[in-house]
């Protein structure tokens, strides 16, 4: 093995990151829809030639892909391996949500590098397409119950052949959507991506051969090891529980549980999901590929100096049986796993809270309210707006969360009104922070959001929403209080109406001038809030963050 100097690594290090950030970069740059171009729904990184362990991701990529990715490559190296192994100038396609992680809409191209005729590593790139197909446009499908009216599946298959692009392949994604054009703008994104990024890895290898950078993933590995057992090890030994719930699965009107038991042992960990509820009819469950990634997010969280590759997972264990919604297998519905594994960052968060209380944070906002708005244009052709929301993140030891953010399963932005507005025909008439939304504590939660959205087409539309926290609330901690609930409604000539399964809802019709409503929960409050000191409670006051009922209940005893 060749040894390596400090300088040589932190060298290799930002060459190799700053290749997956060209990576991002080229593909938001050219992605056609909005929810990669401005949302940055996507990520790239490089994996390990045998394994498919994560070696280097990009710093703007989604960390949920990055985790998940790892098993998507794995599928890829199993399925080449018994069809004789990939070939140079191969890029293999698919969105199999069982093998890969998370849901249909995410497609993953993943693409072996080689060198001297021998298998380096390989180059990975996933991205939300808008449609694919599925009951209903976007793909986000409340009431599922099976993964075949979520959308089409495609299993690993090659999308590119030694260089030669598979037209038959092609076809089939493009009839499979109502928004082909669309996703062939996304498509040819990501081969761009992975273009450039072949051709800046062979750069870096010209320059400093093959052995001195496999060299340097092995010791980037081994020092986010070293790094995540040192974390490990300084937390109290112990085993520590904490559940949190989802609403329901939009099918029957039950709450169902997400439960933690995490064991701490020395420098290892054991992460066992036994008590979390059995896989439900409808689709939030998730794959054992995902529940990974989304526990590989929550402790890179908690742990922020330890690097983000395969080495973090190596002092961990997991117990994920198929026995839970966790570890559903096919053909169970999995369109809504963002609600799902929101809920088990969550429970990370909260479990961690009880072997360091004075590093605890609050639970966030917890739902991504993946709503979309389709309808017919004036040629026949359709139009889909797909979307995602802000909410509050949790308060902390050292202030308060964060007002109007992205939830912790990512780093993707919302997309812009300006950018909403033109694309669609539709206006925000509401885009404001929603006032009492946060859990009260010494160090409050951030605000929630309200979004108000008014239809413009003549023609009408549908709307789906499916989302979460509409019954129980982003949990506070030491102390701090409960966030507010998720509402959505939508109006008609009659009036304001709501779903009957809170937050979930399929095929409400919108004539123009109607509208829908979103009012997202903040983040749980962290302490005491009888510590909370005047100034930040006046301050509170003066931007209206509160009103006066709020701080009755919440903050009297801070005001005595």
């Amino acid at each position: 093995m060749t040894a390596l100097d400090p300088v040589t690594l932190a060298v290799l290090k930002g060459r190799l990151e700053q290749i997956a950030d060209e990576m991002d970069a080229t593909l938001y740059r050219s992605a056609f829809n909005p929810i990669i171009a401005e949302a940055r729904d996507a990520c790239h990184g490089l994996y390990h030639r045998d394994t498919g362990e994560t070696l280097v991701q990009g710093t703007k990529g989604l960390p949920i892909f990055v985790g998940a990715m790892a098993f998507a490559v794995k599928a890829v190296i199993d399925k080449t391996r018994a069809q004789g192994g990939p070939e140079p100038g191969d890029t293999f396609i698919f969105n199999d949500q069982y093998a890969g992680g998370t849901h249909l809409n995410d497609f993953r191209l993943v693409r072996p590098i080689f060198r001297d005729g021998r298998l380096f590593c390989w180059l990975a790139s996933a991205g939300h397409w808008l449609d694919i197909g599925g009951n209903v446009p976007g793909g986000y499908n409340p009431v599922a119950t099976e993964s075949f009216q979520e959308g089409v599946l495609i299993p690993v298959v090659r999308l590119i052949a030694k260089g030669e692009l598979r037209q038959d392949i092609v076809d089939i994604l493009a009839a499979n959507s109502r928004l082909p054009n669309s996703n062939w703008g996304d498509l040819n994104g990501q081969i761009n991506a992975l273009d450039l990024g072949e051709k800046r890895l062979a750069g870096l290898l010209d320059d400093y051969g093959e052995g001195v950078v496999e060299a340097a993933f092995t010791a980037f590995s081994d020092r986010a090891e070293a790094l995540m057992r040192e974390a490990i090890a300084a937390l109290p030994d112990g085993r520590y529980a904490f559940e949190d719930y989802l609403d329901n699965d939009g099918i029957t009107d039950e709450k169902l549980t997400v439960a933690l038991d995490l064991t701490v042992s020395g420098d290892r960990m054991t992460l066992d999901f036994s008590r979390s509820s059995p896989p439900c009819q409808g689709p939030i469950n998730i794959s054992t590929a995902t529940t990974v990634a989304a526990c590989y997010v929550a402790l890179k969280h908690v742990f922020t100096d330890v690097p983000a590759n395969a080495g973090c997972l190596r002092p961990i264990d997991f117990v994920i049986p198929d026995t839970t919604l966790l570890g559903a297998r096919a053909p169970k519905p999995m369109a809504g796993y963002t609600e799902t594994i929101l809920r088990l960052i969550g429970v990370v968060f909260g479990a961690l809270a009880k072997a360091v209380p004075e590093r605890a944070t609050a639970g966030p906002f917890g739902t991504i309210n993946a709503l979309s708005i389709a309808g017919h244009r004036a040629d026949g052709s359709r139009w889909v707006m797909f979307s995602f929301f802000g909410g509050g993140l949790g308060g902390n030891p050292e202030s308060d969360g964060l007002s109007h953010a992205n939830n912790p399963i990512s780093t993707a932005t919302i997309p812009p009104v300006e950018i909403l507005e033109a694309a669609y025909p539709v206006m925000f008439t509401q885009w404001a922070l929603r006032p009492d939304s946060a859990g009260a504590g010494e160090h409050r939660g951030g605000l929630g959001a309200i979004y108000e959205i008014e239809l413009l087409d003549p023609r009408g539309a549908e709307v789906f929403l499916l989302g979460e926290r509409g019954r129980y609330a982003p949990f506070g901690v030491n102390g701090g209080g409960s966030a507010a609930l998720n509402r959505f409604a939508w109006s008609d000539k009659s009036g304001w109406h709501e779903p009957p399964m809170a937050s979930k809802v399929t095929g409400v019709k919108l004539a123009p001038g109607h509208r829908v409503r979103l009012e997202t929960p903040g983040g749980g409050g962290f302490g005491d809030p009888a510590k909370r000191t005047p100034q930040a409670i006046a301050r509170d006051v003066i931007f209206e963050y509160v009103t006066p009922d709020h701080l009755e209940t919440n903050y009297v005893i801070g005001l005595a």
